[in-house]
């Protein structure tokens, strides 16, 4: 279930926006008062030169002063007095006076008070310490706010959004384009003065007094998603579906060292995906500190670790994930030579995964019928599938393989060696779907520039050229990262809207969209593979870090919360090692109002049986974490790797019971053919092309000759 900003929620939501039932004076437009003396703000000068100081400042309070609150007649949806500050700071074609009077504005900024300048007020994204709280008159429906900074030129900036939105209404600051306002300061300060840092500070500035305004006008109705705050030496989870997630962050020292022994007597390595149950990960994760033959990573690195793990001496490897990873896995390790090396899945049941299912369906192997009717066509299937889907695609068109950190790079590479190439991508219909709208987007709005930054060989008319020879698979999802669309991400964009926003690349077009624009316009996104987002947040917190102030940063996790294992481990390892107390980081798990299970997901005693054939199946508890519209926030197939399977097929390696376990064992696909190879052998060349690809940053010339020549 969602939390509403009820008890320690309502707290945390309403710290730095209060309701004021006193009138706030629309004259000036809501501005602060101007001190009548010398402004504390400003100690860098002298005493005794107080009244020239005075003079030199008059303006720019008189500029204030004669401002008349936010009126309904805006340009762009930029309040008037807004327009009028941006107005003050254009007149003059010197930039120095430009930047003189940015600053005079933040000098003449009445203070917020000490006891404000808290965590909870601070601006997320900003490079120097910035403050902002609003206040709404609930008799007039108009917002004050007040702000203030460390910094003189940020505190500049601080004053144009609390004196050019104070008098507004809600609604009116929901209607203001931060991009716009971006694009026009840049052009009037420069890139001297509005560097990039202090552009996205800016827009997140915006972003935040969005969000108040929005806790303000609806403050009954404003949905709060769980999270869990991590400290550096405290978790605290807040609704029920982040503390199961944190209950098992701290395991049991005896089942850690239980696990660590029976790894190490037996020569077992474990490789992981991140998507683990955090009770199956919680306790590898300590494990891993006692024998070194433990990973947890996505599932390209799974089998790469795997071949590292058996030339260390291991003899067999247990692989905690769904199917198509133990399988590549096996595949890799004969691929190099460790036929010997016992590879055992955790569950004599398929463990199955919906996108890799989807490949495997008929309609997919049509598309790529149509594919091969195409010249010059070359398919980029995701990793995430299984080796007989890559063999069989291989027989029929260039394979090759990616993963959603390089998949942008493979296609555009694709289209930068054969000119004339087609791309069909697959089975993924949402990163399809996304990569379609990048491409689209860079080709309507980007520059040269930016796409060269993208990829070397590639500029605005090169993008729009392979728009119309770009194709993606329209009849495949996951199940998890389905839910993070529509009211979903809806909830992001109102209630999250100044945070964090990391988002896999399989997630709808909605969350997609929100943690692109939050990466292009505020460098306060990301969008990529578990891997990614990884580094995404330990590259904030490490930046946090670099300053001496507290900080506390907030980050919505658009994927699978199985995450959280690593993300606290990883967040907590760095803010020890920097022995900061101060520095906090908000999870915020994104999760569905209600939820449904489907039929393979019930539990054992089955459903309720009910007259004419009707059936209902028992949910999640609480209701949290599963949707209506299809998904959960976690796996149900990644849970089906669980902590007492692990621990029942260690302790029968070795042991005469070992040959029992031969349902344990992943598909090695030895037996099929196809091209004259193996199905196994088949299904890694795709595998191989991106390994050359990932190595040289270009296809092979192998793969080149292939797409050029098939057919013909």
């Amino acid at each position: 279930m969602f939390l509403r900003p009820g008890g320690l929620a309502r707290q945390a939501a309403t710290t730095d926006c209060t309701h004021d039932s006193a009138a706030v004076p629309r004259t000036c437009g809501g501005i602060p008062r101007i001190a009548s003396q010398w402004h504390p703000a400003a100690p860098a000068l002298h005493r005794s030169r107080k009244v020239r100081a005075q003079l030199r400042l008059a303006p720019a309070a008189a500029a204030l002063a004669e401002l008349h609150g936010c009126a309904s007649e805006q340009t762009e949806g930029i309040p008037k007095t807004l327009e009028a500050l941006l107005a003050r700071l254009t007149v003059p074609d010197n930039s120095k006076e430009r930047m003189r009077r940015l600053v005079e504005l933040g000098v003449v900024l009445e203070p917020l008070p000490a006891d404000q300048q808290t965590t909870v007020n601070r601006v997320m994204g900003c490079t120097a310490q910035v403050w902002l709280t609003a206040r709404l008159d609930a008799a007039t429906g108009h917002l004050q706010f007040q702000g203030w900074s460390d910094s003189g030129i940020s505190r500049g900036l601080v004053a144009l959004v609390v004196s050019g939105l104070s008098g507004c209404t809600a609604e009116e600051v929901l209607q203001v384009p931060s991009s716009v306002l971006q694009r026009r300061l840049a052009a009037v300060l420069g890139p001297g003065v509005q560097t990039p840092g202090r552009t996205n500070g800016f827009a997140n500035m915006i972003e935040s007094a969005k969000k108040r305004a929005r806790l303000l006008a609806m403050p009954d109705t404003m949905t709060v998603f769980p999270s869990l705050r991590i400290s550096s030496e405290a978790l605290e989870p807040q609704g029920t579906f982040a503390e199961a997630q944190a209950q098992y962050l701290r395991p049991d020292p005896q089942q850690v060292t239980q696990m660590a022994d029976l790894l190490r007597e037996k020569s077992i390595g474990v490789v992981a995906h991140f998507y683990m149950d955090p009770e199956v990960q919680g306790v590898l994760s300590a494990a891993g500190e006692l024998w070194p033959h433990v990973a947890i990573s996505d599932s390209l690195v799974m089998a790469d670790t795997a071949v590292r793990m058996a030339e260390a001496g291991c003899r067999s490897i247990c692989v905690l994930g769904v199917d198509f990873m133990s399988e590549n896995v096996r595949a890799i390790l004969d691929e190099a030579g460790h036929t010997d090396v016992q590879v055992y899945r955790l569950a004599e049941a398929d463990i199955g995964c919906s996108l890799a299912e989807a490949a495997e369906a008929d309609t997919y192997m049509s598309y790529l019928s149509t594919a091969a009717q195409t010249p010059n066509s070359v398919h980029v299937v995701y990793i995430n599938t299984s080796l007989r889907t890559k063999a069989l695609a291989h027989a029929l068109v260039p394979t090759i393989t990616c993963t959603s950190s390089n998949v942008v790079q493979t296609i555009l590479t694709a289209f930068a060696q054969v000119p004339d190439a087609a791309v069909w991508y697959g089975p993924d219909t949402y990163m399809g779907r996304n990569l379609a709208q990048l491409f689209s987007d860079l080709a309507a709005s980007a520059t040269d520039d930016d796409v060269r930054r993208l990829h070397p060989e590639h500029t605005v008319e090169t993008i729009r050229g392979l728009l119309p020879r770009f194709h993606y698979f329209n009849s495949g999802t996951c199940i998890v990262h389905h839910i993070f669309g529509g009211e979903v991400a809806e909830v992001v964009r109102t209630a999250y809207g100044d945070a964090y926003l990391a988002a896999h690349f399989e997630v709808p077009g909605e969350m997609f969209a929100l943690a692109m624009a939050a990466k292009r316009t505020r460098d306060m996104g990301v969008v990529g593979s578990t891997s990614n987002i990884l580094d995404f947040i330990s590259e904030k917190v490490d930046k946090a870090l670099s300053q001496p102030s507290p900080e506390r940063l907030q980050f919505v996790l658009g994927t699978e919360a199985g995450m959280i294992t690593s993300i606290v481990r990883k967040v907590q390892a760095m803010l020890r090692k920097a022995n900061r107390n101060n520095v906090e980081v908000d999870i915020v798990f994104p999760v569905a109002p209600s939820a449904i299970t489907t039929a393979s997901q019930q539990t054992s005693s089955g459903p309720i049986q009910l007259p004419a054939g009707l059936a209902i199946l028992p949910g999640p508890a609480s209701g949290e974490g599963c949707s209506l519209e299809g998904g959960c926030a976690a796996c149900p197939y990644m849970k089906m790797n669980t902590l007492s399977s692990l621990l029942r097929i260690c302790k029968t390696i070795g042991t005469p019971g070992e040959s029992l376990l031969s349902g344990f064992k992943p598909r090695t696909y030895q037996e099929d053919r196809v091209g004259g190879k193996t199905l196994a052998a088949a299904g890694c060349v795709p595998i191989l092309h991106m390994r050359h690809f990932q190595k040289h940053k270009t296809f092979s010339s192998e793969l080149l000759q292939d797409i050029t020549s098939r057919g013909r």
